[in-house]
């Protein structure tokens, strides 16, 4: 397994330079997460000079992460937008050399793509959503890019059971998973048994799984109850069950660091790298 981040760099592509690999370097990065904000109207020369940049600094772009409509959205127009600009997406992921895709499911809150709604885990949403990553899958199938589709338990991938279940009816080899356990954390059962989601997330997906994010969770002293992520490692995520999974399951992959203010992304980075020792693994370069 290799390390990266989603932080420490700047807002687009354009902006990438030698710095901006050194600053990853000098963290102990290997590799790094690149937004993509305007997939339809990106230019191939800002998304291939940032690529060139980050590679000739010794960093590989090991995710590309687009911004775009909801894949599950009702409205077949906005939904065709949200298909439209994942596939230009992959283009953008094939300038910059990146590894993977990543891939949001949605929601049918307007709110944003990652909040609940009744009818998220419908199965009129869930066949919406199988129908717009077949779309998307033959995009990724043709710059030979994987797809990361990511779940969380207030999305349609509400559980690992359901991201295998549509990975499986989209049936491309192009679509892999994005590990993420805690985000599949639905009560304080889950929380204070993670080691056991963790395995569970694995065994069901761990021959899908193309890339990871790394973050923790906590409980607040609330009624009713409330959680929320913390620092990587002062939570009760199994860092080194976790960890230990993905070298089995994707051991060339990366495990990116989320969620965090650049400047909280040291301690970070040395709380998962004690783990990953405890655990007995060593980054690859």
């Amino acid at each position: 397994m290799r390390s990266g981040v989603v932080g420490l760099m700047p807002g687009h592509p354009r902006e990438i330079s030698a710095e901006t690999a050194s600053r990853l370097r000098l963290a102990g990065f290997t590799g790094v997460t690149v937004i993509v904000p305007d997939p339809l109207e990106a230019k191939r020369e800002d998304y291939e000079r940032g690529g060139q940049a980050l590679r000739d600094g010794g960093i590989t772009v090991a995710q590309a992460n687009s911004r775009y409509e909801m894949l599950v959205h009702p409205d077949d127009a906005r939904r065709a937008l949200g298909i439209q600009g994942l596939q230009a997406a992959c283009t953008c992921a094939r300038w910059l050399g990146a590894e993977t895709v990543y891939v949001r499911p949605g929601s049918l809150n307007p709110a944003g793509a990652w909040t609940p709604h009744p009818e998220n885990a419908s199965l009129r949403t869930l066949l919406r959503l199988v129908d717009s990553s077949r779309q998307v899958a033959t995009a990724a199938e043709d710059v030979g890019i994987p797809l990361a589709l990511e779940g969380a338990s207030v999305s349609p991938l509400d559980t690992p059971e359901r991201v295998r279940d549509v990975i499986d009816a989209v049936g491309s080899p192009s679509l892999g998973f994005n590990a993420d356990p805690v985000n599949f954390v639905r009560s304080l059962d889950d929380l204070f048994n993670m080691t056991s989601l963790i395995h569970r997330m694995y065994d069901l997906l761990g021959a899908r799984t193309v890339c990871a994010h790394a973050k923790d969770l906590t409980y607040q002293n609330t009624l009713p109850l409330s959680l929320a992520e913390c620092l990587l490692g002062e939570g009760f995520c199994d860092q080194g069950a976790f960890l230990q999974r993905f070298e089995q399951s994707c051991p060339n992959g990366f495990v990116l660091i989320e969620h965090l203010p650049d400047d909280a992304i040291p301690a970070a980075k040395r709380n998962l790298d004690r783990a990953a020792a405890n655990a007995g693994l060593a980054w690859r370069t």
